[in-house]
C-alpha cells in the first residue's frame, strides 16, 4: 500500500529505480500493513464499462484511451449525484415549482459549485487514504467526536430511507399498486441487487436506474417550458410571492436535498470499494462534475413540470405531495403524469440504494468488519445484514396506516440542510490534515471557497431558527444581519490566525511536501496506526463545541417548525 518508513508517506525514490515503476499492487503485497481495512479493497478496477488491471501504469496519450479510462472509472460521481435526486428531492423540487413557480431555479445554480467542492474533497480523501469516511473521522478525531458525527449520519440516513419508500409507496398509488405489494417488493429487489456479490453488476444496475431517470428530459419539453422565465429565474434570485418563512424552510430543504451528508460518505467508500487510487483521480473529478451538471438539469425538470402542472389552477401554492403532482400533469396529457410517477419511483429505488450502502459502508468502517460489494453474503454477513435490516424496518414504517408521509418527507430534506454544516466542517479538517493527505491537501482558495459554502449553510439555518422562535419577524432582515454577523465574525478570526503565526513564526498551516509528480500520483497515506495524532488548539475545540450546540438546538427548531407547518 505504502512505504511506512517515508518520511512524507511517498514511496522511496530507489523503489522507482528498475525496469518499471511500481505498481500500487507492488506496495499492497510489501507492506505487511494496510490503511485498508477490507483486503477485498484492492486489485483491479472493475466498472460497469470497463476493467483497469492494477498493473496497468502506462499513459493515456490518445483521446480513445482517455474515454475507456474514463468509461471504467466513471460510476461513483455519478451515481452519487443522480442519487440524490431521490424521492425526497423529487418531492421538494415539485413543492417548489407548483408553489413557487420556477422563482427557485436560482437555488440550483448556485449548488453546482457546492457540490464539485464538496465531492471534490472526497474524491481525494478516497483515492489517497483507500479507507471510508467514517473511519477517518473516527480515527482522527476520536471515538467521541466519530460517533457524534457518524450518529447524525445513521440517524438521518435511516430517516431519508423512509422517504425513499414513501416515494415508492405513492408512485405505485398513482398507477392503482397498493402499497402493500409495491413496498415490500422494492425491499426485495433493493437487497436482491445489492447482495450479488459482484461490484460490476451492482454498478451496472445502477446505471439501469439512471438511463431511466432520463424520462425527465421528454417530460420537460412536454411540459411547454417558458425558456424566457426560465432563463430569468436561473440567473436572478428571487421568490415568488415574497420572502417567507415556508419559503426559507424550503430553500433549506432543497440544500438539504440537493447536498446532502450521506454524498460524502458514500462517494468516499464507494471509491475505496472501487479501487479507485490517486492515478485515476482527474478522471474520477470528471465523473463528479458531469454528475453536478445532471443532478442540476434533472432537478429543473421537475420543477418545470410542477410549474406547468398546477399553473392556472387552483392547486397553485397547495402542494401535498409528489403523487398529487403527477395527477396534476395526468390532467394536462401527453402522458406527463406517467412520467412523472416513472421517474419518481425510478428515483425512489437509486436513492434508496445509494443511501442505504452509503450507511452500511459506514458501518463496516466503524465496527471493523467486511464491508464490500466484491465480497457474498457469506464472506460479508454482517455487511449484508445492517443493509437488509434497515431496508425492512425504513419500509415498515411506511406501511404503518395513517403515517404522516408528505410531513417526513419535507423535514427530512431540511434535517440534511441543517447538519450539512457539521459535515462539511470535518470534511475541511480532514482535507488540510497533511498526514491523511500529505501533497494532496486544499489549496488556500479550496478552503476559503469551502469556509464561505459553510458559512452560507450557517446563515439559512440561523434563518430558520428565528423565524420560528419569533414568526413576526421580517425575513429578509434576519437573514442579512446574520450574514454580516458572520462575516464579521470570519475576518475577525482570519486577522486573529494572522497575528498566532507572526507572532510564532509559523504559518497557519505547514507547507506542503515537495514531491514530484510520478510520487505525487503514487502517495498513499500510511497505516492510521503510523500516523502522528491530531493537534486541536483551544479556539477550534471551542468553534466545534459551539457548533455542534448550535446545530442541537437548530434540530429541535427544525422539529417545531414542522409541527407548525403540519397543523399541529
Amino acid at each position: 500500500m505504502t512505504d511506512p518508513t517515508a518520511a512524507t508517506g511517498a514511496e522511496r525514490p530507489e523503489a522507482a529505480k528498475g525496469p518499471r515503476p511500481p505498481t500500487d499492487l507492488d506496495r499492497q503485497l510489501r507492506d505487511p500493513v494496510s490503511a485498508v481495512l477490507d483486503s477485498a479493497h484492492l486489485g483491479d478496477i472493475e466498472g460497469a464499462f470497463g476493467k483497469i488491471s492494477v498493473g496497468d501504469i502506462g499513459e493515456r496519450h490518445s483521446l480513445k484511451k482517455r474515454l475507456l479510462t474514463f468509461a471504467a472509472i466513471s460510476g461513483p460521481g455519478l451515481i452519487v449525484m443522480v442519487g440524490d435526486n431521490d424521492a425526497g428531492g423529487v418531492s421538494t423540487y415539485a413543492q417548489a415549482g407548483q408553489n413557487y413557480h420556477t422563482s427557485l431555479l436560482w437555488t440550483l445554480l448556485l449548488l453546482i459549485p457546492v457540490l464539485v467542492v464538496n465531492q471534490e474533497m472526497v474524491v481525494r480523501l478516497g483515492a489517497v487514504t483507500g479507507v471510508g469516511h467514517a473511519r477517518l473521522i473516527n480515527e482522527r478525531f476520536g471515538k467521541g467526536w466519530g460517533w457524534f458525527s457518524v450518529g447524525d449520519l445513521f440517524v438521518l440516513n435511516f430517516l431519508t430511507i423512509v422517504t425513499e419508500f414513501i416515494g415508492i409507496s405513492l408512485a405505485a398509488s398513482y398507477a392503482g399498486i397498493s402499497k402493500y405489494i409495491a413496498v415490500p417488493s422494492a425491499g426485495v429487489a433493493l437487497i436482491a441487487i445489492m447482495a450479488s456479490g459482484s461490484f460490476q453488476r451492482w454498478e451496472r444496475a445502477m446505471f439501469v436506474f439512471i438511463a431511466v431517470s432520463l424520462v425527465q428530459i421528454p417530460m420537460f419539453f412536454l411540459a411547454h417550458p417558458r425558456y424566457g422565465t426560465i432563463g430569468h429565474d436561473f440567473v436572478v434570485p428571487g421568490i415568488h410571492g415574497g420572502v417567507s418563512s415556508a419559503a426559507v424552510l424550503l430553500i433549506i430543504a432543497i440544500v438539504g436535498t440537493t447536498v446532502a451528508p450521506w454524498q460524502l460518505f458514500f462517494q468516499q467508500s464507494n471509491i475505496v470499494d472501487k479501487r479507485i487510487t490517486p492515478r485515476f483521480i482527474s478522471y474520477e473529478r470528471a465523473d463528479t462534475v458531469l454528475g453536478s451538471f445532471v443532478v442540476v438539469i434533472g432537478a429543473a425538470c421537475i420543477m418545470v413540470a410542477a410549474d406547468y402542472a398546477a399553473r392556472g389552477t387552483r392547486a397553485f401554492g397547495n402542494f401535498t405531495d409528489a403523487a398529487g403532482v403527477a395527477h396534476l400533469l395526468a390532467a394536462r396529457g401527453n402522458g406527463l403524469g406517467t412520467l412523472f410517477a416513472i421517474l419518481l419511483f425510478d428515483a425512489s429505488i437509486l436513492g434508496a440504494a445509494a443511501v442505504t450502502l452509503s450507511t452500511s459502508y459506514a458501518f463496516g468502517d466503524v465496527f471493523g468488519i467486511r464491508h464490500s460489494l466484491h465480497r457474498g453474503f457469506k464472506d460479508a454477513k454482517a455487511f449484508y445484514l445492517s443493509y437488509s435490516l434497515m431496508i425492512a424496518v425504513a419500509a415498515g414504517i411506511v406501511l404503518i396506516p395513517g403515517a404522516p408521509l408528505g410531513l417526513i418527507t419535507t423535514s427530512v430534506q431540511a434535517l440534511a440542510g441543517l447538519l450539512l454544516p457539521s459535515a462539511s466542517v470535518f470534511l475541511l479538517l480532514l482535507c488540510n490534515d497533511r498526514e491523511v493527505l500529505g501533497p494532496w491537501v486544499n489549496p488556500k482558495w479550496l478552503n476559503l471557497l469551502a469556509a464561505l459554502i459553510v458559512g452560507v449553510l450557517l446563515v439559512l439555518s440561523g434563518t430558520l431558527m428565528a423565524t420560528t422562535l419569533f414568526p413576526s419577524v421580517n425575513v429578509t432582515d434576519v437573514f442579512v444581519a446574520l450574514a454580516v454577523a458572520l462575516a464579521a465574525a470570519g475576518v475577525v478570526v482570519v486577522i486573529g490566525l494572522r497575528v498566532v503565526s507572526r507572532r510564532s513564526h509559523q504559518p497557519i498551516l505547514p507547507p506542503a511536501p515537495e514531491v514530484t509528480e510520478h510520487e505525487k500520483l503514487t502517495w498513499r497515506m500510511p497505516p492510521l496506526t503510523l500516523l502522528k495524532p491530531v493537534k486541536w488548539s483551544p479556539a477550534l475545540r471551542v468553534g466545534i463545541l459551539s457548533l455542534r450546540g448550535y446545530l442541537i438546538a437548530a434540530v429541535l427548531l427544525l422539529i417545531v417548525k414542522a409541527i407548525q407547518l403540519g397543523g399541529g
